[in-house]
C-alpha cells in the first residue's frame, strides 16, 4: 500500500443532520483501517455520540489535521472554508446531497476516491474568499469572510434599498435594487448567476457586481478585478432595514450611512479534488447543458 500523503484527518459532517452520520462512520472506519489520525468535529460528535472517535474543536482540526473531509453540501463546505482558511487546511468535500460544484465526491465513490487523494492522487485547487467590514462612525462594527458572496440586501421587507458603491475610492454607482451581490468566481455559479451574472472560471482573481433587480434597467453586472477595493454605502434615505449576509449563512445588521469596505481575502481556501476532477463536465450536469427537451425533467 503507499504511504499516505495525509496523516491526521478532520471530519465534518453537515450539521444538525442525522442522515450523514452513516457516512461519518464509514469514512472513520476506512481511515481507522488505514491506520491514520481521525478527529472529529466537536458539532458533527453529537450526531455519532458513541463512535469512540478523537473530538476536537474546529481550531484544534484546522491546527493539527492534514486534510479535512466534509460531509454534506456545498453550504456545509462554505462553513468549513471560512473556519479553517487561516489554517491554510486543504479541504475534501464528499457530496450526501444534490451534485455540488463544492463538494463534488459521491458516498458512491468512497472509499475508492478517499484512498486516491490519501495516496497523492488530487488536485488542487486555490479559492478567493472576500472580507467584508462593517464602518459606522469611522469605527468597525462587524465583519465576516465569504468564499461565495456578500449580499447587502433588505430585511423582510417588499422596498427597494440605495446604495453609493465606490471602487479603490472612484465612484462606480448608485444603485437604487432589492440589493447588491458582491461574488467571486466560486460564488458565480451562486446567486450571483440567479441575477443575471456571468459564469467567471475558478481560477480568475475577479469580482462580480450583480446588483439585484435593480429600479433603472440598464444597471447591469460589472466584473472588476480581486485587488480592486469595493465600498458600499448605505444612503442615508434609506428607511428600511437591511443587512450584509455572507454565503447566506453569516448576517450582519446595518444603520443608515453605513460603510460596506470588501476586499479580496489574503488568504486563499485549498479545495481537494479527485484526479479526474473536470469543471466544465461539472458545469454541463449541473446546468443541465446540451439535454435535449425531452432529457430536461423541467419540460
Amino acid at each position: 500500500m503507499p504511504i499516505p500523503v495525509f496523516h491526521t484527518i478532520g471530519l465534518i459532517g453537515k450539521f444538525g443532520d442525522p442522515n450523514v452520520a452513516g457516512a461519518l462512520n464509514q469514512i472513520a472506519a476506512h481511515l481507522l483501517q488505514r491506520q491514520l489520525r481521525v478527529l472529529l468535529d466537536e458539532s458533527s460528535a453529537q450526531l455519532i455520540p458513541d463512535s469512540g472517535l478523537e473530538v476536537a474543536s474546529r481550531a484544534a482540526i484546522g491546527e493539527q489535521c492534514d486534510l479535512v473531509v466534509v460531509m454534506g453540501g456545498d453550504g456545509t463546505m462554505l462553513n468549513a472554508a471560512r473556519s479553517l482558511v487561516d489554517y491554510d487546511m486543504p479541504i475534501l468535500g464528499v457530496n450526501l446531497g444534490r451534485l455540488g460544484f463544492l463538494a463534488d465526491v459521491s458516498p458512491s465513490e468512497i472509499p475508492h476516491r478517499l484512498d486516491g487523494v490519501l495516496n497523492g492522487q488530487f488536485r488542487e485547487a486555490r479559492r478567493l474568499l472576500l472580507y467584508a467590514q462593517v464602518m459606522r462612525d469611522g469605527c468597525m462594527v462587524g465583519e465576516a469572510d465569504a468564499l461565495n458572496d456578500v449580499v447587502i440586501h433588505k430585511r423582510d421587507v417588499a422596498r427597494m434599498i440605495d446604495v453609493e458603491t465606490f471602487l479603490d475610492g472612484r465612484f462606480l454607482n448608485t444603485y437604487r435594487a432589492d440589493g447588491l451581490i458582491i461574488s467571486t468566481p466560486t460564488g458565480s455559479t451562486a446567486y450571483a448567476l440567479a441575477g443575471g451574472g456571468p459564469i467567471i472560471y475558478p481560477g480568475l482573481e475577479a469580482v462580480v457586481l450583480v446588483p439585484i433587480c435593480p429600479h433603472t434597467l440598464t444597471h447591469r453586472p460589472i466584473v472588476v478585478g480581486a485587488d480592486n477595493v469595493i465600498e458600499v454605502v448605505l444612503n442615508a434615505a434609506n428607511t428600511i432595514n437591511t443587512q450584509v449576509t455572507c454565503d447566506g449563512q453569516v448576517s450582519l445588521p446595518l444603520e443608515r450611512g453605513d460603510q460596506i469596505v470588501i476586499r479580496k481575502k489574503e488568504r486563499k481556501v485549498r479545495l481537494i479534488h479527485p484526479i479526474n476532477h473536470d469543471y466544465f463536465k461539472l458545469l454541463r450536469a449541473k446546468l443541465r447543458w446540451g439535454l435535449s427537451p425531452e432529457a430536461s425533467p423541467f419540460v
